[in-house]
């Protein structure tokens, strides 16, 4: 599993985030996202609220069964090994974290989970990457822009990067020309209007065109 997982991030290139909505509307987003070509999706953990990460883990793996063969899901801003173990426990497939610790990224392993934590410099990139991550997430990548991904590329060529924060269909292309392995994609794509109002369609079409973009 670990492995397809790793090839679904190196051949599609794109994860969408979603964050604050229920189980139910997480399927419908989920739908709307594959039906633009998505076949990955990261459902985040709110910090400051730890009452409701249960129902959070229990949304993942709401998801990763309706969508299983199809869609890989996986957790976001997890921050801690309790958070690794319980995505474990409701089928998440993968982790996304906001930092670099090597704690989570060991346990993410030891589970046959893929590890994407998060970081900003040079030295916190090849940390993430001793400790065992599968890719590395640049983030605010879309604040730093392409020239620094190009300049972090360049000495540590060998270390997949992803990039989140900033990122939409208009900038993903040039952040991949310049040795991005993927992207992470989140309010550019899964609106909280559009959500709200239902209008699941207008994700669809972004969904599109930010698969047409990676193309």
């Amino acid at each position: 599993m670990e492995e397809k997982i790793i090839q679904a991030v190196k051949e599609n290139k794109l994860i969408a985030i979603i964050r604050g909505v229920e189980s139910e509307t997480c399927v419908k987003i989920a739908q709307a996202l594959y039906d633009g070509g998505f076949r990955l999706m990261e459902i985040t953990y709110d910090q400051k609220h730890p009452e409701i990460w249960e129902e959070t883990a229990k949304a993942i793996g709401t998801v990763a069964k309706a969508f299983e063969g199809r869609m890989y899901v996986g957790a976001g801003t997890v921050t801690c090994t309790e958070l690794v173990e319980l995505t474990h426990k409701y089928g998440g497939q993968f982790i996304i974290s906001p930092d670099v610790n090597e704690d989570v990224i060991r346990r993410t392993r030891q589970l046959g989970m893929v590890s994407m934590p998060g970081a900003l410099t040079p030295t916190e990139v090849m940390v993430a990457h001793r400790a065992g991550a599968n890719f590395v997430k640049l983030f605010p990548a879309g604040n730093l822009g392409t020239g620094y991904v190009k300049a972090v590329k360049a000495p540590i060529s060998h270390v997949d990067l992803l990039v989140v924060g900033g990122i939409d269909e208009k900038n993903v292309a040039s952040f991949l020309a310049v040795g991005a392995a993927g992207a992470g994609i989140g309010g550019n794509l899964v609106n909280k209007a559009w959500v709200e109002a239902g209008q699941y369609e207008k994700i669809t079409q972004v969904a599109k065109a930010l698969v047409a973009a990676v193309k």
